[in-house]
C-alpha cells in the first residue's frame, strides 16, 4: 500500500512537473503523424497476469503501400518519432497508467500477451509485482542482454524489492535516458521476440 501511494504522488507531480514538454510533444506528434493519432496503446500483462492497455506516445505513422500493407517501421518513423523514442519519451504517458494503478513506476516491464503460455514456472514470478515504467533489467543492460537474462533479473526484484532498491533503479534510469544508454543495440538477435526458453 506504502508503494501505491507513493507511485500515486509522484506520478501526479511528474505529470505537472513535465505538463509543457507533453503538451508540445503532443502537438508535434499531432502534426507529424499524418493523422495517425499521438497515442498508442496495447495490451500488455500486469500483476497476476491482468491483462490491461499500456499508453505510449505513438511514434510511427500509419502509411502503406499501394496493396493497403503498412510500410517498414523505419518508413513510417518520423523525425520527431525517432527523436521521442530515443529520448524514452514516449514512456511518459505510461505515467497515466501508473495513476490508474495498472503500472508502478519500478518493477518488471509488461510483455504482450502473447508470451504468457511461453513463461517457465519460475519466469511466470516476474508477474508477482506491478509491472513498472523502469525496472531492474532496464537499468542492467535493457536492449543490450537476452529475454532469459531479463527475466533472470525481473525475478531477483520480486525477490529483492525495496524502497532503496526503487530509489536506486529511478535514480540509474535517470542516468541512462540523460546519457542515451542501451537504447539500441548492434546485435540483431536481442530485437527477436520471445519464442519460450529452450
Amino acid at each position: 500500500m506504502q508503494k501505491r501511494i507513493l507511485d500515486f504522488i509522484v506520478s501526479l507531480f511528474l505529470l505537472a512537473l513535465v505538463s509543457v514538454p507533453l503538451l508540445v510533444m503532443f502537438l508535434l506528434l499531432l502534426f507529424f503523424n499524418k493523422g495517425a493519432g499521438v497515442f498508442f496503446t496495447q495490451t500488455r500483462t500486469g500483476k497476476n497476469a491482468k491483462l490491461f492497455q499500456i499508453i505510449k506516445f505513438k511514434t510511427m505513422t500509419d502509411e502503406r503501400d499501394e496493396e493497403g500493407r503498412l510500410l517498414p517501421d523505419e518508413a513510417r518513423t518520423t523525425p520527431i518519432g525517432r527523436f521521442v523514442r530515443s529520448a524514452s519519451l514516449d514512456e511518459l504517458p505510461q505515467l497515466i497508467n501508473v495513476i490508474k494503478g495498472d503500472m508502478s513506476l519500478v518493477g518488471p516491464r509488461p510483455l504482450l500477451e502473447k508470451y504468457l503460455p511461453l513463461y517457465s514456472e519460475e519466469q511466470k514470478r516476474r508477474h508477482q509485482v506491478k509491472p513498472g515504467i523502469t525496472g531492474w533489467a532496464q537499468v542492467n543492460g535493457r536492449n543490450n542482454i537476452s529475454w532469459t537474462k531479463k527475466f533472470e533479473l525481473d525475478v531477483w526484484y520480486v525477490d529483492n524489492q525495496s524502497f532503496g532498491l526503487d530509489s536506486k533503479i529511478l535514480w540509474m534510469t535517470l542516468l541512462k535516458v540523460v546519457k542515451r544508454k542501451d537504447i539500441t543495440t548492434d546485435d540483431p538477435t536481442l530485437f527477436q521476440p520471445f519464442n519460450g526458453t529452450n
